[in-house]
């Protein structure tokens, strides 16, 4: 699995697992869903990506959107 599959991967796992937790515990907890969100969206523009640079530096195989 390369980088922008592991990214997208984990992205979508924060939403899903933010969006339970919003509806089991508090709707607070739709600030992380926004943030991950807003991460995604910005670094469709600029090519910057937190995570990307972890896994990067953990060996991962980069893919074509984060080099």
């Amino acid at each position: 699995m390369n980088i922008d599959r592991m990214v997208m991967a984990f992205a979508g796992t924060m939403v899903l697992v933010s969006a339970l937790l919003a509806w089991q515990v508090s709707e607070m907890w739709l600030l992380l869903t926004a943030f991950v969100g807003l991460n995604v969206f910005q670094s469709a523009f600029t090519g910057f990506c937190p995570l990307a640079k972890i896994l990067k530096k953990l060996g991962v195989q980069p893919g074509n959107a984060f080099k």
